[in-house]
């Protein structure tokens, strides 16, 4: 593949800048539940966003532009969540290899009798979870009901308080648009934090 696409799909602001609205909208349906996607950029694009629609580089309502992501991601979540349901009766009978073991499956079964909930909420902040997890409560069965209440949840909190939050910040500091890359890099670095906290975590809860 081409190091120079590569780079683009990595660079919000130029996602932001060349590809509009509709770009912003497809990137965000694929990172919330389709599987190669999970690389593509989540929380610091919606912020973008949010930050250049403030300063009118992105020209769109505010309210319209949440409202198109919010959709977007519950939407990537549905589709996440309809492949893992079809393809886990195959996993569960399929032959067990080095690399697949039917406890894995059993154990994140478990996962969500548990924590089903929350963890729905929560892994919306988490890049790369919050692209798995979707397929991984289709394919437990998890029930339906649960999951489009907790999924619609979590994707208000992250929708609302990445995009307004990038909004209002756009408009109370102007000159916060040149400062873009500082912007994705605290982003990054709180990203990092969080996975390795949650990985410790369900470590410890492990032992």
């Amino acid at each position: 593949m081409d190091l120079g696409f590569l780079e683009f799909l990595f660079n919000s602001e130029t996602i932001i800048m060349t590809g509009g609205i509709a770009l912003i909208v497809l990137i965000v349906y694929l990172e919330n539940g389709i599987l190669i996607a999970f690389f593509l950029p989540g929380d610091y694009l919606l912020f973008l966003s949010g930050l250049f629609t403030a300063s009118g580089i992105l020209d769109i309502h505010i309210a319209l532009l949440a409202f198109l992501i919010y959709t977007a991601a519950v939407a990537g979540c549905f589709t996440g969540y309809w492949f893992g349901w079809r393809v886990g009766y195959g996993l569960y009978h399929r032959k067990e290899s080095r690399f697949f073991k039917k406890k894995y499956l059993i154990d994140t079964e478990r996962f969500f009798h548990n924590w089903g909930g929350r963890s729905l909420i929560l892994s919306r902040f988490l890049p790369v979870i919050r692209t798995f997890m979707p397929v991984l409560a289709g394919i437990v069965k998890y029930r339906f009901s649960h999951f489009v209440l907790f999924t619609l949840t979590g994707v208000s909190i992250w929708v609302s308080s990445l995009v307004f939050g990038g909004y209002f910040l756009g408009k109370r500091f102007p000159h916060l648009q040149d400062y873009v890359h500082i912007i994705i890099l605290f982003f990054l670095l709180i990203t990092t934090f969080s996975l390795i906290k949650s990985w410790w975590t369900v470590r410890k809860k492990a032992q």
